[in-house]
């Protein structure tokens, strides 16, 4: 099928009007209305596929899509994470013509604080890799770290990884941008319709049970996020996620006001920060005593080892008092990679989900591949490894098992 005109005014709405019936059928349905979900129901709409409905519980960008600032990038050591990566990094600098939408994208550019040799090595593998696939990414000097970032302290650092492509962006304007052009292609978008339910029969998708009622489909993408293994429990289907609470914190404007810095990343500690785009910082640090679950209130648990990293690597963070903060959810598997794929067992029966923290920069290069993978064409790039039947028994000798990654944070 020929693609669509895509672009949308910004005054569209990205939603169904509010009371729209459900439809009693449709062709696909999409259960998520994050930045996946939409991008997925995008490239759906977009390549002339009838009756695309996404469902919303909330509001879209409502979970994890909702966080102010979101890092793109393609400094990854897996090639499958790269080529996402890349592919994604075009459409966002292309996201105005198509779908057409201001994702405030800036590239600023990735730079990993390497605090030792180990971790040296374990990004000139990564350099050299993601050299061999076209990212420019490399390998420098303490000194030209600080030159990046004037927060670093070069004397705490063995080297550093940058890469200038990379950068950030606005995830909820993504998320309206996809959905606005999605609904002017004759996708439906439901928010407020938790679904409840999925039937099947002879091993295919046959409905959709949702707060509002039911709707016929014969196929179902889960883009659930933290929430997806309890959607694939609905089908029967094992999806391996587990929801986990990230947390920023903001520093409101600051006086002076940052420099134009790279998205700045301690490997070791995990802190990061880069600017808000209004004269401030945000902060960030994974946590590693935070427990498993679906809580999403803001607390300062976290800054203790976060201001103990800033100490040692960029000490004039290590003060300042943040004005607020937002937590979210990862959606985390146990090798921190993506699923992405159609369920064996049961047909027709896709998910895109388990991002752990990389699923805003790779939504767009998802999108397609799942396209791809409704139409049963071949994606441009094979995905085949992110199966959630990786995690299987015996799935080590089947589809190669658990695939780490080392560049998480």
């Amino acid at each position: 099928m020929a693609p669509r005109d895509a672009r949308t005014s910004p005054a569209e709405s990205p939603v169904d009007p509010s009371g729209a019936q459900l439809p009693a059928s449709a062709q696909v349905v999409v259960i998520g209305g994050g930045v996946i979900g939409a991008a997925i129901a995008f490239h759906l709409a977009e390549a002339g596929v009838r009756d695309v409905l996404l469902l919303e519980r909330d509001a879209p960008a409502s979970g994890s899509s909702g966080k102010p600032v979101g890092g793109v990038r393609a400094q990854f050591s897996d090639p499958l994470n790269i080529a996402l990566g890349q592919r994604s990094l075009r459409a966002w600098r292309d996201f105005r013509e198509r779908p057409g939408a201001d994702v405030g994208l800036d590239p600023v550019g990735y730079l990993f604080l390497l605090g030792d040799e180990e971790a040296v090595e374990t990004f000139r593998d990564g350099v050299r890799t993601q050299n061999a696939l076209g990212v420019p990414s490399r390998i420098i000097t303490p000194a030209e770290a600080a030159g990046l970032c004037p927060y670093v302290d070069p004397s705490s650092l063995a080297a550093a990884a940058y890469s200038p492509e990379d950068g950030h962006a606005l995830p909820g304007a993504a998320v309206l941008g996809y959905l606005r052009a999605a609904r002017a292609l004759g996708a439906r978008v439901r928010t407020g319709c938790a679904v409840t339910g999925i039937e099947t029969s002879g091993g295919a998708v046959r409905a959709v049970r949702t707060t509002a009622g039911s709707v016929r489909t014969g196929a179902v993408v889960c883009a659930a996020g933290a929430w997806s293994a309890a959607v694939g429990e609905m089908a029967g289907v094992t999806l391996p996620v587990v929801p986990l609470r990230r947390q920023i914190a903001l520093t409101g404007p600051l006086r002076p006001a940052p420099p134009r810095i790279p998205f700045t990343i301690d490997y070791g500690s995990t802190l990061y920060f880069h600017g808000d785009g209004a004269g401030g910082l945000v902060l960030g640090l994974s946590d590693e005593r935070q427990q498993p679950g679906f809580g999403r209130d803001f607390s300062t648990e976290w800054l203790e080892p976060f201001r103990e990293a800033a100490r040692l690597r960029a000490p004039a963070l290590a003060d300042l008092d943040p004005v607020g903060g937002w937590a979210g959810l990862y959606e985390v598997t146990p090798d921190r990679n993506a699923l992405i794929g159609e369920a064996p067992s049961v047909g027709r029966f896709l998910y895109a989900t388990g991002f752990s923290g990389h699923g805003f920069l790779q939504a767009p290069a998802v999108g397609e591949v799942v396209r791809d993978l409704f139409l049963g064409r071949e994606p441009f790039t094979d995905v085949s490894a992110f199966s959630a039947g990786r995690f299987a028994e015996g799935a080590a000798e089947a589809v190669g098992g658990a695939r780490p990654e080392a560049h998480i944070i």
